[in-house]
C-alpha cells in the first residue's frame, strides 16, 4: 500500500512539473537567462509573429525567417518584453500600431530587412527604448521629426541604407540631443548618443549643407560610429569626405540664352541654347507647339558646378517649325522659364531666265501616322501645313501588292484623320498623303501591316491538327500489313487497284506515302495526283485484262 501511495505522489509531481513549464513555439528554443525567459527562433519558417506568446518572455529573437510584416497588435499580452531582435528577415512593412503593448521595450533590432520607411510615430508606445538598430535596410528618407518620440534613445544605427539627403533638423529636434543643450545640464552626467550614418549614398549638394556642417561641429555627447562620411554624388563631389567638402546655399534656377529671337531660312539647321544656373543642379525641359509631331534631339551638359547647358537641335527647319520654344529649368527650390522665338522664312527663289517661266507648284509639310490598327482597318492621322495661305486639298493613297485596287481619297481642308476599312488581314500596305494633283514625296508615306485574322488562324490550326492525326494513324498501321502487300501474288500496284473503287477521278493522297518493297506503290500515280492517277489506273486495268486472257 505504501509503494502504491509513493508512485501516486511521483505521478502528481510529474504532472505538476509539466504543467508549470511555459509553452514554447515548435521549432524554437526557450531558455532562462539572467534577465529572464528567452524565445529564440533562428532559421524557422515563421511567416508572422507567433500568437499567444507567454507574458513571461523578456527577449524574443526571430532571425532568418520569411517574416515580412509587423501588423497591428503583433505583441498583445507581452507587456514585459524588453528585447526584440528581428534581424535578417524579410520585414518590409511595420504598421502604425505594431509596437503597441510594449511599454518596457529597451532594444529593437531590425538589421538586414527590407524596410523602405519606418512609422516613426509608432515609437510613442515605447518610451523606454534605448537601442534602435536599422542598418542594412532600404530606408531612403528621414523626416525632420523622426526622432521626436525617442527621448531615451542612446544608440541609433542607420548605416548601409539608401539615405541621400537628411536635414540637420532631424538631430536638432531629437529630445535626447536637446537635453545637454538645456541650461543647468552641465554638471549632470549625460549618456552618450551613438549614431551610425556611414555607407549611405550621400548626395553632397546644397540640400546636405546643414548635415555636413552638423557633422563637422559634432561634439559630445554625440558620437559617430564612423565619422568618415563620404559623398557619393554629384560627380564633382564623389569620393570627398564631409569634412573636406564645401557646399553652397540652395537657389532657384536662373536662365539665360545667347539669343531670344532667332531667324533662319527653310532647310537650314539651327540650335537653340538655354543656360541654367541653380543649386541643386536643375533639370531642363523644352516645350513647343508641335512637340507631339516634331521631335528634336536635346543635348544637356554640365559647364560647371551647379550650371547646365541644354541645346535643342532642329535639322532642316521647315516653315511649320516657326514659333515659341520654352526652356524650363527646375530643382527642389523652384523653377524658371525662358521663351525663345524662332522665325523660319521661305527660301529665296532665283529670278526667272525669261518671261515665259512656268509657275512652280506649291509644297507642304506632311507628317502621316497610324494611330489605331485592327485586323481589317486602320486610323490615320496627319499634320499637313501648306506653304501657301490658301486652303489646300490633299490626296490619300492606300495600296498593297496583294490588293486588287488602290484606294484614292480626296481630303478637304481642316480634316486630319481618316479611317480605312475592308483591308486584307495580315497584309502589308502603304499609305501616302500629298497635295492635290501632286505625287507623294519622300517622308509623306507610312508602311503598316494589318493584324492576323483569328478565324483564319483557327482554320489553319485545325488543318494542322488533322494532318498530325493522319500521320499518327499511318504510323500506327501494323508492319504486317505492308509485309502482306509485298509478299502477295500481285504487286503493290495491283493491290491498290483491287482495293480502290473505279471512279472517274481517283482521290489524291499525301506525298509521304508508305513505300512498298518493290517500289511500285511509291511510284504509282494513283496515290500522288488526281488526274494522272485516273488515266494510269485505266491503262493498268486494260493491261491486266490482256494478261488474264492469255
Amino acid at each position: 500500500m505504501a509503494s502504491v501511495f509513493h508512485h501516486f505522489l511521483l505521478v502528481l509531481v510529474f504532472l505538476d512539473t509539466n504543467a508549470a513549464q511555459p509553452f514554447c513555439v515548435p521549432g524554437c528554443t526557450c531558455s532562462e537567462e539572467s534577465f529572464g525567459r528567452t524565445l529564440q527562433c533562428v532559421s524557422v519558417s515563421l511567416g508572422k509573429i507567433p500568437g499567444n506568446l507567454s507574458e513571461e518572455f523578456k527577449q524574443v529573437r526571430i532571425e532568418n525567417s520569411p517574416l515580412f510584416e509587423l501588423p497591428q497588435g503583433s505583441f498583445v499580452n507581452m507587456s514585459t518584453l524588453e528585447y526584440l531582435w528581428l534581424n535578417f528577415n524579410n520585414v518590409s512593412v511595420i504598421h502604425l500600431g505594431a509596437l503597441e503593448h510594449l511599454p518596457e521595450l529597451r532594444e529593437l533590432r531590425l538589421e538586414g530587412n527590407k524596410l523602405h520607411s519606418v512609422p516613426w510615430t509608432a515609437f510613442r508606445a515605447t518610451p523606454l527604448l534605448k537601442v534602435l538598430d536599422l542598418k542594412r535596410n532600404k530606408i531612403d528618407a528621414l523626416p525632420e521629426l523622426a526622432l521626436q518620440f525617442l527621448a531615451n534613445l542612446t544608440y541609433l544605427d542607420l548605416s548601409s541604407n539608401r539615405l541621400t539627403v537628411v536635414s540637420k533638423s532631424v538631430f536638432l529636434n531629437w529630445p535626447a540631443y536637446q537635453k545637454p543643450q538645456q541650461p543647468g545640464c552641465g554638471a549632470k552626467i549625460i549618456s552618450s548618443l551613438v549614431v551610425a550614418l556611414h555607407d549611405n549614398p550621400w548626395v553632397c549638394d546644397c540640400r546636405l549643407r546643414g548635415l555636413v556642417q552638423f557633422v563637422k561641429s559634432i561634439t559630445l555627447p554625440v558620437i559617430l560610429v564612423n565619422s568618415y562620411l563620404i559623398c557619393r554624388g554629384p560627380l564633382s563631389k564623389a569620393g570627398q569626405l564631409f569634412h573636406e567638402t564645401e557646399l553652397s546655399t540652395c537657389m532657384k534656377p536662373q536662365i539665360s540664352t545667347p539669343s531670344a529671337n532667332v531667324t533662319i531660312r527653310v532647310g537650314q539647321n539651327v540650335t537653340l541654347r538655354c543656360l541654367a544656373q541653380a543649386s541643386p543642379s536643375p533639370t531642363i525641359a523644352w516645350t513647343y507647339p508641335l512637340s507631339m509631331w516634331r521631335e528634336f534631339d536635346v543635348l544637356t551638359s554640365s559647364t560647371g558646378e551647379d550650371t547646365a547647358l541644354s541645346e535643342l537641335v532642329i535639322p532642316a527647319a521647315h516653315l511649320v517649325d516657326s514659333g515659341n520654344y520654352t526652356c524650363t529649368a527646375s530643382n527642389s527650390i523652384g523653377k524658371s522659364a525662358l521663351v525663345i522665338s524662332l522665325h523660319v522664312q521661305p527660301a529665296q527663289t532665283l529670278p526667272a531666265l525669261d518671261s515665259l517661266s512656268i509657275p512652280s507648284e506649291g509644297s507642304a509639310y506632311i507628317d502621316l501616322r497610324v494611330v489605331k490598327q485592327t485586323v481589317h482597318g486602320i486610323l490615320l492621322e496627319w499634320l499637313a501645313v501648306a506653304d501657301t495661305p490658301e486652303e489646300e486639298w490633299f490626296t490619300l493613297y492606300v495600296a498593297s501588292d496583294e490588293a486588287i485596287r488602290k484606294e484614292v481619297v480626296h481630303i478637304g481642308p481642316g480634316i486630319n484623320t481618316y479611317a480605312v476599312d475592308d483591308l486584307l488581314p495580315g497584309t502589308k500596305y502603304e499609305a501616302c498623303l500629298s497635295l492635290e494633283g501632286q505625287p507623294p514625296h519622300q517622308g509623306q508615306c507610312v508602311v503598316f501591316v494589318t493584324g492576323r485574322d483569328g478565324i483564319g488562324l483557327e482554320a489553319r490550326e485545325r488543318l494542322l491538327h488533322v494532318t498530325v492525326v493522319l500521320c499518327v494513324v499511318l504510323l500506327a498501321v501494323p508492319v504486317g500489313a505492308y509485309a502482306w502487300a509485298a509478299q502477295g501474288p500481285c504487286s503493290c500496284s495491283k493491290w491498290v487497284l483491287r482495293c480502290c473503287p473505279h471512279r472517274r477521278k481517283a482521290p489524291s493522297c499525301p506525298h509521304a506515302a508508305t513505300p512498298c518493297r518493290d517500289g511500285s506503290f511509291r511510284e504509282h500515280p494513283a496515290v500522288c495526283d488526281d488526274g494522272e492517277g485516273h488515266r494510269d489506273t485505266e491503262g493498268d486495268k486494260e493491261k491486266e485484262g490482256m494478261e488474264d486472257n492469255s
